[in-house]
């Protein structure tokens, strides 16, 4: 049995790892490996990709990064949480404010001091996506609209550091990249459907709060189908290997999605939609294991 100590220790971790998304960071660490084998990186032997000292240290400054920058969105977002998330915000008030802050100012140090391991540029990198982060939680959050594009951009920027350091510029990382843009906007989106109750008492001015349900739906449907516009681009002018059966059962999930939004009305409606376009996203990360399912194998040596 454990102690009363042990227990509330087990309980802080567990705190500190709901405040950092800790399960969405694993993923992105893991799409940024799987990205650089299989897209970024193809023409490297396997072990030169997973090995490679400078790619573990921009993952892992990257994986801090996005650690405190969930970190310092809950700070801000503390009150607002409480009204839609009631029973998260509960298992996150267990660590303290001045411990999260401590916790978001270490980790950003690390991610530098890590980043200068690769190169002053990374340093450079690092630095800006940690004001930036900073400055989206603080200010841009409340802009309608724009505060969902920054919020998306940052989500993908990770992927730009590894794209930077494998100097791979080929036009089918472009087209992939704006798939995953556009389905991270519409996630967006949808969230400030489901969150609506929270930002009204909060005054944050988000596109429902402002112009209502129906424009935000408006939106959310012409992102999906530009986003149709990637995936048929993907199946039809690029070779993805055996991850076109992904990207044709996107198109049919974001038909029966743009569906369902239109026959959504409750907060559990919304939650649903998010859960979708969620599991499109990470079903995404290991279907790039589709683009050739002997590639590992044959790149071992």
């Amino acid at each position: 049995m454990l102690s009363r100590k042990n227990k509330l220790f087990l309980l802080k971790g567990l705190s500190l790892f709901s405040i950092i998304r800790g399960y969405n960071v694993l993923m992105i660490t893991l799409a940024q490996y799987l990205a650089s084998i299989y897209i970024l990186a193809p023409n490297m032997r396997l072990r030169e990709v997973v090995f490679d000292p400078n790619l573990f240290v921009l993952v892992l400054a990257s994986a801090l990064v996005i650690s405190a920058g969930y970190i310092i969105n809950s700070f801000y977002d503390s009150e607002k949480d409480l009204i839609n998330r009631p029973q998260k915000s509960m298992l996150d008030r267990l660590v303290n404010q001045r411990t999260k802050l401590s916790a978001y100012f270490v980790f950003n140090f690390l991610a530098v001091l890590f980043a200068s391991y690769v190169s002053f540029r990374a340093v450079l990198f690092f630095s800006a996506y940690v004001f930036g982060i900073w400055f989206y939680s603080h200010r841009l959050k409340k802009i309608p609209f724009l505060g969902n594009i920054i919020s998306a951009t940052l989500i993908v920027t990770p992927f730009f550091a590894i794209l930077v350091y494998y100097r791979n510029f080929e036009t089918v990382i472009f087209v992939h990249a704006t798939f995953l843009f556009l389905l991270i906007l519409a996630r967006e989106m949808i969230k400030d459907l489901e969150n609506i109750t929270g930002d009204l008492a909060q005054n944050y001015k988000t596109i429902p709060v402002l112009y209502g349900s129906f424009y935000s739906k408006l939106i959310i449907t012409l992102l999906i189908l530009l986003t149709l516009i990637p995936a048929s681009l993907l199946i039809r002018k690029f070779d993805v290997g055996y991850m076109y059966i992904y990207f044709v059962a996107c198109i049919l999930f974001l038909i029966v999605f743009l569906f369902l939004l239109w026959r959504s009305r409750t907060k559990i409606d919304y939650i649903w939609l998010h859960n979708i376009l969620k599991f499109i996203i990470v079903s995404g990360v290991f279907s790039i294991l589709l683009i050739d399912v002997d590639l590992v194998l044959n790149r071992i040596f």
